[in-house]
């Protein structure tokens, strides 16, 4: 057995291992796909609101706390690829509390955030099937997305690829034609209809610098699920290098992806319009003369939902898989079959269960409570993330800083930033009423889990317990 918790690849803990069946291709359009979700598509018509035009100075400025993070991640990522990833290095750096809560924290919101998204998907297939109680869908999301991870890790890898290339191919087609009717005046009669609409009605930040403010928490749960990717370690072919690559091009994807099209959408659409008449990117394909557009679109969007969804129950699978081998979850949950923790997943779909249950008691209020209390359980994730690599960086010598493979730039101010960035984050949920909710709900779950830790001595096992340098 190798010194600290650093088991070779093969065996776990408990018994039973991961397989690396995840491929170059699988992680990139993963990473991808990970920053285009519900959030975009059904989000960015309330951030809109709250910031006008300005809005994309919101994606621009969260982009960059998580390019940091992810930069962060990706430090420790590389030089010690483990299932259960931030979750281990919170208790390898922090110690066994912070692991704990962070692992059974980022369990706790992807549960909430699948639970958002099988929402989303109720809510559009409301659209073609009306007549269909909504619970009704969300259970099938939940039946479908559940069976792809219980299959095998290379079906949940393959089914992303291809739910990511839909959502990217969908957004670089509304850009490309976006652009036609701004600079050619595609679908306008050949005039050209340019950007004054950024600035045209009530200036490009109409609600100033608090309706930019007010936005950031919609915004930051739009790029929640891009440190999944540093989940994918446990099971990469080639983590040194795949892990790199797809963070490295995590902040140009936003500026295309996010910025790209709100650019687009906020110069052909007068912003305070927008979300009156449906979709933005229902609109913008039917100007382009494509009649069909909204079905496409309401397609995409579901695509979106189940791909997150999909996601999310591959990030709850392997979280409860990683406590399970510290000895912070039950040892039976560190088990797998074919590579996969089908107990893990099991669990976690089980309890995704009362998402349904919420959608069939509670169906108009589900997304803003599951969306503020999801994006302060990522918040915690993030802030521990730059906190264990603060701490994992101090631990090494000079020679060991200098030979690190994958380093965080402009360390240690740019992690500073974005700690200070997420405390404003967290700020102003606390004082604006709709997000209020999440200071209640996240918390409370962090006490109850701190009480737990304690009753119940959950300490990582013995042969689990050590610090991640020591494995190189």
């Amino acid at each position: 057995m190798p010194v600290g918790n650093h088991l070779p690849h093969g065996e776990t803990a408990h018994g039973g291992s991961l397989k690396r069946e995840l491929g170059e291709r699988h992680i990139r359009l993963m990473a991808l796909g990970a920053c285009i979700g519900v959030g975009l598509f059904l989000g960015s018509a309330k951030a809109i609101e709250m910031a006008g035009p300005a809005i994309m100075l919101s994606y621009i400025l969260g982009g960059l706390a998580i390019l940091v993070i992810m930069r962060a991640l990706g430090e420790m990522a590389v030089h010690n690829p483990v299932a259960g990833s931030f979750s281990r290095y919170a208790q390898d750096y922090l110690g066994p509390l912070a692991g704990f809560l962070t692992g059974w924290n980022y369990w706790f919101l992807w549960l909430v955030t699948c639970v958002a998204e099988i929402t989303a998907v109720a809510v559009y297939m409301g659209i073609w099937f009306p007549d269909v109680p909504r619970w009704i869908w969300a259970l099938a999301a939940l039946i479908s997305m559940g069976s792809i991870n219980l299959i095998a890790v290379k079906a949940f890898g393959e089914f992303e690829f291809w739910f990511a290339l839909i959502k990217i191919v969908t957004i670089i087609a509304m850009v490309i034609g976006g652009v036609g009717i701004i600079a050619f005046g595609f679908g306008n009669d050949g005039v050209a209809l340019g950007i004054s609409n950024l600035w045209a009605h009530g200036g490009f930040m109409p609600n100033g610098v608090t309706g930019v403010l007010m936005s950031l928490q919609m915004v930051m749960f739009a790029y929640l699920g891009v440190e999944m990717i540093g989940l994918t370690a446990g099971e990469a072919k080639n983590p040194q290098k795949t892990i790199p690559d797809a963070i490295g091009s995590v902040f140009w994807r936003i500026l295309l992806f996010y910025v790209g099209a709100l650019f687009v959408i906020l110069s052909i659409y007068p912003w305070n319009e927008i979300g009156t008449q449906g979709s933005p990117f229902v609109m913008t394909f039917e100007r382009l003369g494509i009649k069909t557009a909204a079905g496409i679109i309401n397609f995409v969007v579901i695509t979106a939902a189940l791909s997150s969804c999909n996601g999310g129950i591959f990030s709850t699978g392997r979280m409860l898989y990683s406590l399970a081998q510290n000895g912070q979850a039950p040892a039976g949950f560190a088990k797998t079959s074919n590579g996969v923790p089908r107990r893990a997943l099991l669990l976690s779909i089980f309890a995704l269960l009362i998402g349904v249950l919420l959608n069939y008691l509670v169906p108009e209020k589900v997304f803003v409570w599951v969306t503020s209390i999801a994006t302060f359980g990522a918040i915690w994730t993030w802030v521990m993330i730059l906190l264990a690599q603060l701490k994992f960086r101090k631990g090494l010598s000079a020679s060991e800083r200098a030979g690190l493979k994958y380093k965080m730039w402009l360390y240690p101010v740019s992690s500073y930033f974005a700690l200070a960035f997420l405390v404003l984050v967290v700020g102003l949920m606390a004082y604006f009423p709709d997000t209020r909710v999440a200071l209640y709900v996240g918390p409370a779950f962090l006490v109850l889990l701190t009480v737990l830790f304690y009753v119940f001595k959950l300490q990582p096992t013995g042969e689990t317990q050590g610090a991640v340098r020591s494995a190189t």
